[in-house]
């Protein structure tokens, strides 16, 4: 018996190349208005062969089975991603702006993931269209590319509950409705209302609806690129700054809460205790890096060192990545406070990466009960989170993701070292890569990119990158030899 449902996964991966040479459809209109005819090709030339592809893919295979096994859903979430930054690496190749696949790929990767690190250098000679893609992969990656897809796999004759299982960045969509269509479809609306209303609110501060809309896609898909070199601070607006820092702060709450909200279940909302302890932690972070700038007579007054401290202490919790001072000629103690909340993250099921913050109070929990029994070795302490036990699979589930995350941070940064750069920089560009939000410290910080590394360490980076947007396990498992064979 085979170890997969071959045919299925074929079938779905082809509803994936459709729905992404569809999602190219904006940007070559974007093309057009710029009159950017090199794009405006490169774009068709991507389109319709992924498009014809897929749509033969999926008239032409006709799987025995439908139904899928807990790995046929691993894999596909895995495949998922690498074919959608394959396909969306083709403009810039084609466009001539990279001249190579593993550039091109890495930046496409750094899209889709939400990551937002970038080897470009210098953005104003970026083609608009371009420069579009670039964003728009973040909102497409922000929700999660295989949600979309979900919607669509019945009309395929497929159920989606065990790819969802498996593509862990995604909102717990099985926890809103009945049938997991309709969840998709739940939170679709609920993301893109947060999309329009935050574009309608930066073209009131005065931007014009292309700097909205880039920068609104950086912001709810927690990405954080920008269509200017100096990211945000182009703007020079404070009104600015918080609208896109608030918004990053809404994606990077648990959209189920959202629902709950829409149900009238407002307690639920505000007791829930993630939240609350998400809340606690950025706040209590704005307000050390805010002392220690004002101290340290890094700004001449408390409201500047409250500005900056309260947009890049949201900005790295959120792993939005966004700028708007270079943060690196900061003190020492603002900057570890900013490294420690990259990996924290933002709250489970939202569109942000990293450890989350759910996983942080577990393990506290966990501390704490080992510590108590010490004292009291015969005593039974369950592990409580909100009133509420925690099964011992969860308990054991979070502690060897968080194994796992560390070891895969000390790998890469190993991996990293044998460019020989300073160990700040070495550490940095892992973390980002990992926890997904793409700005780091020293030579990747706001002012840096990541053209510095060789190629090699970038196509690894990329690998890195969508790890961490599955949460680690997803790849990890494809690696193991026991993942491949029939059971």
């Amino acid at each position: 018996m085979s170890a997969f449902n071959y045919k299925v996964i074929i079938k779905v991966l082809g509803a994936i190349t459709t729905i992404i040479g569809l999602t190219m459809i904006p940007p070559l209109f974007v093309a057009m208005i710029y009159h950017e005819n090199l794009l405006v090709i490169s774009y068709l030339k991507t389109i319709i062969p992924s498009v014809l592809t897929g749509l033969i893919i999926i008239f032409c295979v006709k799987p025995g089975s439908t139904s899928l096994k807990i790995r046929d859903g691993y894999l596909i979430a895995g495949l998922c991603w690498v074919v959608a930054s394959a396909i969306g690496a083709f403009p810039y190749l084609l466009s001539g702006v990279m001249t190579n696949f593993i550039d091109a790929f890495f930046e496409s990767v750094s899209g889709f993931t939400t990551t937002g690190s970038t080897i470009i250098v210098d953005l104003s000679e970026i083609p608009k269209s371009l420069q579009f893609w670039r964003s728009f992969c973040h909102w497409l990656g922000g929700m999660g590319i295989l949600i979309l897809a979900i919607s669509l796999l019945p009309a395929l004759g497929i159920g989606g509950l065990k790819i969802v299982s498996a593509e862990a960045p995604g909102p717990t969509i099985e926890k809103m409705s009945a049938k997991i269509t309709d969840s998709a479809k739940i939170l679709y609306i609920m993301y893109i209302s947060f999309t329009l209303i935050e574009i309608l609110l930066l073209c009131l501060g005065g931007l014009n609806l292309f700097d909205a809309m880039i920068h609104t896609f950086g912001s709810m898909g927690t990405g954080g690129l920008s269509n200017y070199s100096n990211g945000v601070a182009h703007f020079d607006s404070i009104y600015v700054e918080f609208i896109i820092i608030v918004f990053s702060v809404f994606a990077s709450i648990n959209f189920v809460l959202y629902h709950h909200i829409l149900q009238g279940r407002w307690r639920d909302f505000w007791r829930d205790p993630e939240l609350r302890t998400f809340l606690i932690i950025l706040g209590v972070s704005i307000l050390l890096i805010a002392l220690n700038l004002r101290l340290t007579n890094t700004y001449p007054n408390i409201g500047n060192s409250l500005r900056y401290s309260f947009f890049q202490a949201t900005s790295f919790i959120t792993t939005s990545g966004f700028a708007t001072t270079d943060y690196t000629l900061w003190p020492s103690f603002t900057q570890i406070v900013l490294f420690c909340l990259m990996f924290i993250g933002g709250c489970s099921a939202s569109t942000c990466g990293s450890i989350k913050v759910i996983r942080i109070m577990i393990l506290f929990k966990l501390f704490i009960r080992g510590l108590y029994k010490r004292l009291h070795p015969n005593a039974v302490v369950p592990v409580k989170l909100g009133g509420k036990i925690i099964s011992s699979e969860t308990v054991s589930r979070v502690s060897s993701f968080t194994i796992l995350f560390f070891t895969l941070f000390v790998i890469s940064s190993l991996v990293v070292s044998l460019e020989n750069y300073d160990l700040i920089t070495t550490i940095s560009a892992a973390a980002s890569s990992l926890s997904n939000t793409g700005m780091g410290l020293g030579l990747v910080g706001p002012a840096g990119t990541f053209s510095i590394f060789s190629e090699p360490t970038r196509l690894y980076l990329s690998f890195i990158m969508i790890a961490g947007r599955l949460e680690l396990f997803t790849i990890i498992m494809m690696l193991t030899p026991s993942f491949w064979k029939s059971s």
